[in-house]
């Protein structure tokens, strides 16, 4: 009997070698850090930050891999079909809770293919107008908007971005009837709203910051909990009189689905690890970046509380992808 138990439990300890083994060799070669969008903007600059500071403290390099288009997906398709032993990870930006509902066919399922490894940042969005919209705060920019309906226009990044259903939430809470102008980025999308093409837009602070100090647009409210440092004189949304309206740019790590846990916990730890580092923060910061920190656990319900909650505004307004 005592020999039968011995050979179990030297059988049961052979089948969990492996996974300790790995976990503890982890990792022995170059990870590739999949950017879903194209090099310069916020998610390639946050990316490279992590990635350099985690190649730091890994001892192996983590190579940053832009693969732009379709809105993010197909990089989140690369990310997500990749081998999941833990050497392809994927930097992820609110689509990949936006576009189940935005799109009727996606090469991935946006929970079952990816093993979430923690938030690590957040970029706070500003809602400007151009000089020449007589509105100074949010309040006179809605009666505004109630005022002469169908008159006022709005600009966005593209249908469907995080900017976009920004405003849309807007017109739904308040019924306002405004045209959406959208343009292939953010870039188009600043020039039509210092041009005065466009009579208001959502936008990232970092993009926002420039044109705010120079006057050429004018800022109404950040729309986060708290006001921004970059812009101490800038309100937030509830202060100005618009509770519960809070639509950052947030951004996580993904690994594939079925990744050993193992090997995300180790993940987690070190991006916890990069995170905290003062070179990291003070590197982020200067970009406009704010560091985040999660366990895998949240970072999923997160993923699956922002998909209901973006899916509800796409069907209000009516959304499709272009």
């Amino acid at each position: 009997m005592f020999s039968r138990l011995n050979h179990a439990l030297l059988a049961f300890t052979l089948v969990l070698l492996p996974v300790a083994v790995l976990a503890q060799a982890y990792p022995s070669k170059p990870i590739r850090m999949i950017l879903p969008f194209p090099p310069g903007g916020p998610t390639d600059i946050t990316g490279r930050v992590i990635a350099q500071k985690l190649s730091e403290q890994l001892g192996q390099p983590v190579v940053p891999e832009n693969r732009p288009g379709a809105a993010g997906n197909i990089g989140l398709e690369v990310g997500a079909k990749a081998h999941p032993d833990g050497y392809t990870i994927t930097l992820t930006a609110p689509p990949i809770a936006v576009s189940p509902s935005l799109y009727t066919q996606l090469n991935y399922n946006a929970i079952r293919d990816f093993a979430p490894v923690s938030l690590v940042a957040a970029i706070q969005n500003i809602m400007v107008v151009h000089n020449s919209v007589p509105a100074k705060n949010v309040k006179e920019f809605i009666a505004l908007a109630r005022r002469y309906p169908g008159k006022l226009n709005f600009s966005s990044s593209g249908a469907g971005s995080t900017n976009h259903l920004a405003t849309e939430l807007l017109k739904g809470r308040f019924k306002l009837n405004m045209v959406h102008v959208p343009f292939k980025g953010s870039s188009p999308a600043l020039v039509a709203l210092m041009s005065g093409e466009v009579d208001m837009g959502t936008m990232a602070v970092p993009g926002a910051i420039p044109i705010v100090r120079a006057n050429k647009v004018r800022p109404l409210a950040v729309l986060s909990e708290r006001r921004v440092p970059a812009l101490p004189e800038v309100p937030n949304m509830k202060e100005s009189g618009v509770d519960d309206f809070v639509v950052p740019i947030w951004y996580g790590i993904l690994a594939p689905a079925g990744t050993p846990r193992e090997i995300v916990n180790r993940l987690n730890s070190e991006i916890h690890k990069a995170l905290d580092s003062a070179d990291t923060r003070q590197r982020l910061a200067s970009s406009g970046v704010e560091p985040l920190v999660s366990t895998p656990e949240h970072f999923a319900a997160f993923i699956k509380s922002e998909t209901v909650r973006y899916a509800k505004i796409v069907k209000d307004a009516g959304i499709k992808a272009q």
